[in-house]
């Protein structure tokens, strides 16, 4: 049981983010000085146990069914997708110059997608990284800028509070500039400048044009970054003098040329550095419309609100001002460009990054770190055992015809590359969120649930890049006055801010139609769902839940199908490959006789998990995903 205790704490929603299993308006604190309290405890079983009155089905005959249909499909849809892949097919020749030496006896590793390729040949000095990084801090916070402590209990003073941030935040800004300098080497000074630019729109012009200049600046600059393609020295000095004569090798115009090339020469470990700096681009609005909205003092100061600023919630450290002095430059870049989170995220706000850096946050334990280390390692065991038998990525770049292979071989590639995917983004976000809690600083979660364990659009859209998702709440869609659809001329309005949130997620992602239309068949999917949600309320099925469920699984099951869809063409396949392989599905009987099939195991998944969403409420947890 010791063993199975560790597995489960291992994948405890509280060991994946705290903020899933604590409201964001309680103070984590007050959860650990709980937790020994015995009186809270059983009240909160209570409670919990107070939530659904309705009995559980995991004992139900129905159930039972599930569980064999499930024991029986789960190894079909993988041996499905591994027979695809056989060595022994004829179609392997195809894409077998992608693959490539794998450590899995007999079998080879398909690592032909650049951005997991570049992360897995890098995670032995990530590692490093992450060890070294926190070290040289202690070694800072000890002979550097040590703290002298005058305080009898173990809660910081407000004189306490201010060094622990001066310490934090000038190691964090030094390290900064080293860190850019060896990351993109002379371009360091490019990104040091768009910062610098972007901090005079946010404190230099007047306040009431700091949100409208803040986005026209940073939309512009991820457009000029991808047009100009990082602003190279060479192309720059050919735009001030002309091209130079042909066959001339002295003179002005190709002397500065030379000069340029020989500066693009010295970029660094990683020389296209526009490609990383989008996520900078979020912390850096982040910071300007949290300034802006700081200049309305109303609902400043923690005191105030008889709220004491070492136990804030995290509602409370996202939404309540930094002080005015917190708003320098300084603070800013060591921000901005804070190692851990600065490759990838997740993302943080101004405010709740300077909140943590003045006191540390109750949610950072070692043991929860631990474990959740060890959920990382197991999760990339599983990308690697998985890419070891699954080629779909270098079968999509073996130009394949899709007419070749089984609609059930084609179907399941199609759901395997969708998880590819989400292990591909997930590894990174928690290898670095994992950085950061090692260094003190706890940011949201990106990944919620898995990406089979889902049904609804919206819900989706909520899991996925989380942080992201967050920040596109405070920064664009309350701003834009959120959704409702009250009425018709409402509704519009709604329709329209999603399209807008989804433009500029599509664009944020990168420059490119697929990435559009990916965006906009978001919102189009999400129609059906939230006309399903008005038309059929489920306060009217109160009497009749279960018909309810039934009917709700039903159309999940169309909403999984669409989501699929979507995210093949924004992230995988494109449309022309996404329309191949519909075609190939339906060429014959076999592919609608299959079909009816996946429709069904699907809809067994869905009653899976909200059954498991129903469990989660009886613990007080609403993840609204």
């Amino acid at each position: 049981m010791g063993l199975l205790s560790l597995f489960g704490k291992i994948y405890d929603l509280d060991t994946l983010d705290t903020r899933f299993t604590t409201p964001s308006s309680t103070s984590y604190k007050t959860v650990v000085e709980a937790r020994d309290d015995t009186a809270a405890s059983k009240d909160r079983a209570t409670k919990w146990n107070s939530r659904a009155a309705r009995k559980p089905l995991w004992h139900t005959p129905e159930f039972y069914f599930y569980y064999v249909f499930l024991f029986f499909l789960i190894p079909f849809m993988f041996y499905t997708a591994y027979d695809a892949s056989r060595s022994t097919d004829y179609k392997y020749k195809r894409y077998e110059r992608f693959l490539s030496p794998g450590w899995v006896p007999g079998r080879k590793i398909d690592a032909s997608d650049s951005q997991y390729r570049t992360f897995r040949g890098n995670i032995p000095y990530l590692v490093a990284l992450l060890i070294f990084h926190p070290l040289l801090r202690r070694v800072y916070n000890s002979i550097v800028y040590p703290i002298r402590s005058t305080a009898q209990s173990a809660r910081p003073t407000p004189e306490e509070a201010d060094q622990r941030l001066n310490q934090r935040a000038s190691f964090d800004f030094g390290f900064a500039l080293i860190y850019l300098v060896v990351l993109h080497g002379v371009s360091a000074f490019k990104i040091l400048a768009i910062l610098w630019l972007n901090y005079q729109v946010a404190t230099s012009l007047p306040r009431k044009y700091v949100p409208a200049a803040s986005w026209i600046f940073n939309v512009g600059t991820l457009f000029a970054n991808e047009l100009s393609k990082g602003y190279r020295f060479a192309e720059m000095a050919v735009w001030i003098t002309g091209p130079p004569p042909p066959n001339s090798l002295i003179g002005s115009g190709s002397t500065l040329i030379s000069w340029g090339r020989w500066l693009d020469g010295y970029s660094g470990l990683m020389g296209r550095w526009e490609i990383l700096f989008n996520i900078t681009v979020l912390r850096l609005i982040s910071f300007n419309l949290d300034y802006y909205w700081s200049l309305d003092r109303g609902s400043y100061s923690p005191i105030e609100k008889q709220i004491d600023p070492a136990e804030l919630s995290e509602r409370d450290r996202i939404s309540t001002p930094a002080q005015a002095k917190d708003y320098s430059f300084r603070n800013y870049v060591a921000y901005a460009i804070y190692a851990p989170l600065y490759l990838t995220g997740p993302i943080i706000t101004f405010n709740d990054f300077i909140s943590q850096l003045r006191y540390k946050s109750a949610t950072i334990e070692t043991g929860r770190t631990i474990r959740y280390g060890i959920r990382f390692v197991i999760t990339l065991l599983v990308m690697e055992v998985m890419l070891h038998f699954n080629y779909v990525q270098a079968i999509a770049k073996g130009n394949p015809v899709w007419a070749e292979y089984t609609p059930p071989q084609l179907s399941l590639l199609s759901f395997m590359s969708l998880h590819l995917i989400w292990l591909k983004l997930l590894l990174p976000w928690r290898l670095f969120r994992l950085w950061a809690l090692v260094d003190g600083v706890d940011p949201p979660e990106n990944m919620v649930r898995c990406v089979s364990d889902n049904w609804s659009t919206l819900a989706f859209w909520r899991s996925w890049h989380r942080s992201f998702y967050r920040w596109s709440l405070r920064y664009i869609y309350v701003p834009l006055g959120g959704s409702s659809f009250r009425t018709a001329r409402d509704t519009m309005r709604s329709i329209l801010t999603y399209v807008l949130v989804f433009t500029f997620v599509a664009l944020w992602h990168d420059i490119q139609m697929r990435l559009l239309i990916w965006g906009w068949l978001i919102v189009l999917f999400m129609l059906p769902e939230m006309a399903a949600g008005f038309l059929f309320p489920e306060k009217k099925w109160e009497n009749r839940p279960e018909t309810y469920r039934i009917l709700t699984a039903v159309g999940a099951v169309i909403n999984i199908f669409m989501m699929i869809a979507a995210n093949l063409v924004g992230f995988s396949v494109g449309v022309e490959g996404l329309q191949d392989i519909i075609k190939g599905i339906f060429r014959n009987v076999s592919g609608y006789v299959f079909m009816l099939g996946a429709y069904f195991a699907f809809y067994v998944g869905v009653r899976v998990m909200s059954e498991m969403r129903d469990w989660e409420m009886k613990r007080g947890i609403n993840l609204k995903c």
